[in-house]
Parts: C-alpha cells; sequence; structure tokens
C-alpha cells in the first residue's frame, strides 16, 4: 500500500524485514523441536537461533538468481549460519513456512486492528451520549420520515460495529492455524508431533488436514470480514456526507485551522474524509473478491494465489486500519449542529406526526382505511399549499369529530414520540458489560 494509506504500526507488521524475521522464527523454532525429537543436532538448532539473521538485500540479489524467494531467505541465513545451516528447513517445505508466518502476521495485524477498533466504538459512543435526547428527523428515501434522535442515530452505528468486532475476533481464530506437514501435507518427512509443538510455541493451532498450503477459504474469510467492516465505516461516511449537504447542513467533518476545501473556492468546507473512506472500502470489497478467487487451487497447489496474496493482505489490513483512525478522529471531533437538526424537523410543518394522528384515528374506532384516507389528505394539501399539518386537521371536522381539538396538542408531542429513545439505550449500553464477558 502506498505511504499515504499506511499506517506507521500496521505498516510495520507488513514490511519485508518483518516477513523474513516472521519466517526465521518459525524455522528457528521449527529446528529447536527438532533438536528436542533428535532429529537434528542441538548445536545445529543453536546456531540457527543465535547466529540466524535476515538481510534483505541479500535475499533480493540472491532472489535475482534463484528466482524463488524461500530458497534466497535459506541462502541468505545459511551465510550467517555457518556449515551447519545445512540442518534449516530440514525436512520443511515453502509453504510449511510462509503460510504459518503468514498467520502470525494477520493475526498480529487483527490484534492491532481490534485495538484501533475499540477506540472508534468509545468514540461512537461518547456521541451517542451525548446526543441522546438530541431530535432530528429521521429520513426514509431520502424524504422526512418521523422524529428520531442524533444519539439513536450513533447507537446504531454502535451495535454495527460491535458486530463487526465479533466478525473479526472469529476471522482471527481461522486463520490462526500453521503447518509443517510437508509437500502434500502427508508429513512424510516430519512427525506430526513436531508440527504440534511448533504450533504450540507460536500460539496456532495445528491445521487438521493440509495439501501443500493452508486452505484459503480461511484468508478468504478473513479478507470478506475486513471489507465487511470497510462497509459499514462506508455506510457511516456515507451518512456524515449527506447530513453536510448544504440543504442539510445538520453535522459537519472537522475542518482545522489551516486547512483548504478548494483550490478554486475558498468558502468550501467539504466532507474529504468521508469521501476518501467511501472510496478506499471499494478497494477492500475488490480485495475480498481476489481472496475468493484464491481458494480453488490445482490439485495440492499451485501458487496462483500467492502473487495475489502479496498485495491484497498487506494492503487490506493497511486500508482498512487508515479508515478506522481516520473516522475516529472524524467521530470524535465531529461538529453537530443541534439547532439545524430542529430547523429541518420544523420544515416539514409537522406532516412528520401523520402516523401518531393515524394510530390515534385508529384507537378511537375509525377503520385503517378510513384513517389513512383522512390524514392523507391533509398532508398532500401540507405538502401543496405549505400550510401548517397540525392547522389542518383542526378545521377538518372528520378528524376533529374523532380527536377533539383539545386532544390534538399531545398527537404532536415530541416528547412522546420520542419516549422509547432512553429504554433503547439501556438495550444498547446498559448490558455492554454482559456482552463483553460473553464475547470473552
Amino acid at each position: 500500500m502506498i505511504p499515504r494509506y499506511t499506517p506507521a504500526a500496521m505498516g510495520r507488521i507488513w514490511d519485508e524485514q518483518r516477513k523474513y524475521d516472521t519466517w526465521l522464527r518459525v524455522e528457528t523454532t521449527a529446528a529447536n523441536s527438532m533438536a528436542n525429537h533428535g532429529l537434528v543436532p542441538k548445536e545445529a538448532a543453536d546456531a540457527i537461533a543465535s547466529h540466524g539473521t535476515v538481510d534483505v538485500a541479500r535475499v533480493e540479489e540472491i532472489e535475482r538468481v534463484t528466482h524463488h524467494d524461500v530458497i534466497a531467505f535459506t541462502s541468505a541465513v545459511a551465510e550467517k549460519v555457518g556449515p551447519l545451516a545445512r540442518w534449516l528447513h530440514f525436512g520443511m517445505t515453502s509453504s510449511d513456512v510462509v503460510d504459518t508466518a503468514l498467520a502470525l502476521q494477520m493475526r498480529e495485524a487483527c490484534d492491532l486492528l481490534l485495538d484501533d477498533l475499540d477506540a472508534l466504538i468509545g468514540a461512537v459512543q461518547s456521541q451517542a451520549d451525548e446526543h441522546r435526547r438530541t431530535p432530528m428527523i429521521g429520513r426514509t428515501h431520502g424524504v422526512h420520515a418521523e422524529p428520531m434522535t442524533f444519539g439513536l442515530k450513533m447507537a446504531l452505528w454502535y451495535v454495527e460495529l460491535r458486530r463487526d468486532q465479533r466478525r473479526l475476533v472469529r476471522a482471527r481464530e481461522s486463520i490462526s492455524v500453521g503447518k509443517l506437514s510437508g509437500a502434500v501435507g502427508t508429513y512424510a518427512h516430519l512427525d506430526p508431533d513436531i508440527e504440534r509443538e511448533v504450533c504450540d510455541a507460536l500460539g496456532l493451532v495445528p491445521e487438521p488436514v493440509a495439501s501443500q498450503v493452508v486452505q484459503r477459504d480461511r484468508h478468504a474469510e478473513l479478507l470478506s470480514v475486513l471489507a465487511i467492516i470497510g462497509a459499514s465505516l462506508e455506510k457511516f461516511a456515507l451518512e456524515v456526507r449527506g447530513l453536510q449537504k448544504t440543504e442539510i447542513g445538520e453535522v459537519a467533518e472537522p475542518f482545522v485551522k489551516g486547512q483548504k476545501g478548494s483550490s478554486a473556492m475558498p468558502h468550501k468546507r467539504n466532507p474529504i474524509g468521508c469521501e476518501q473512506i467511501s472510496g478506499l472500502s471499494r478497494v477492500l470489497r475488490a480485495n475480498a473478491m481476489a481472496a475468493l478467487e484464491n481458494v480453488a487451487l490445482w490439485h495440492e497447489r499451485d501458487i496462483s494465489h500467492s502473487s495475489v496474496e502479496r498485495i491484497i493482505v498487506p494492503d487490506s489490513f493497511c486500508v482498512l486500519d487508515h479508515m478506522v483512525l481516520r473516522f475516529t478522529s472524524i467521530v470524535r471531533n465531529l461538529v453537530v449542529y443541534p439547532e439545524r437538526m430542529l430547523e429541518n424537523l420544523g420544515r416539514s410543518r409537522g406532516v412528520v406526526f401523520s402516523g401518531t394522528v393515524l394510530l390515534e384515528l385508529a384507537r378511537r374506532g375509525v377503520s385503517r382505511e378510513d384513517a389513512y384516507l383522512m390524514v392523507q389528505r391533509n398532508a398532500m394539501k401540507s405538502h401543496d399549499e405549505g400550510a401548517d399539518f397540525k392547522s389542518l386537521l383542526l378545521n377538518d371536522r372528520e378528524i376533529t369529530a374523532v380527536i377533539p381539538s383539545n386532544e390534538i396538542d399531545r398527537v404532536f408531542d415530541l416528547d412522546v414520540e420520542l419516549r422509547h429513545v432512553d429504554s433503547i439505550f439501556t438495550r444498547v449500553f446498559g448490558k455492554d458489560e454482559d456482552l463483553v464477558e460473553a464475547e470473552s
């Protein structure tokens, strides 16, 4: 991934030095286990552990001749270890190292991403708490529907992010597997106990059945989860973009001192962070599709997946982590305009209470069909003539014959309309500690 979208901590997990160091960690752990089983000399395992280092430039130099990165890697390490390096990579195939090491990198990247998601979830919860009772209009089809609160919108984001978090925890488990079962997974040269010991030492689980590679449905699951998390972020970012439209103006991305919105129009304050998130989510979805294409390999393996994974796995983690960090900053510093929300709520002249009027008529004995027609004709008149909806109802004798004029005000009570918001918050946040315990 280009540096622009690579957070430093996540980028370090995926740089070339870290990759080769992780390969060496697998090789060293395997050599120690083989020494314990008497398969390789103890002094060889000790030499690999004490003298084995990786010079990326030297690996690349050798690979220009061998055209094989694992052989280049073992050759470069052997130069450091000396004659005892003949026991390095003993009985192993390339994928034993590459797939096991990739699992370690993916697991570490998942942990970092989970920590960053925690910070985003906390920021969303803070906004939800602050705006629990901040009224605004809810929109369906982009059109005014019924009143809601901005905090309720944030609570919805919160529970979706918690689902995303649980998905990532499950995917982390799925990819935390290693294999040292050889060229076609038969353990022809290494005992399964060695694989088990190595995986235990690395905090992984042995792949129950492998071909030459760990099966790529695991990786496809992970990349799909990363894409789903990206889709959630795009959904939230799209909402901010929509609410920041000049005609709506209910929220806005932070606009810091010195920031410029347009090279041609000095007045512009654009939602560029959210637009970036919307764009990058497309990369994650494309990468997830590529991961799904990687599942089907010829027979016990080919390497058509390898070139793809070198790009999509690091890129997806880096892009998503960048998106999470950027959106966390946006949420923490989101500019909210409660007065504008209230103003927009009133722009529909009260027709947003039409559903409440409909139910009140039905409650008092009017058929739903007749009640709907009675309310709709007044709502349409309010739309067409710009008239106040409540005033129209008060002048409609058919309606006031059912709902006395002195009781119509109660139908337009915003507090009554939003009376259950607190109970939703209790359901979402009141049981949060139980939810965390259940997940752990």
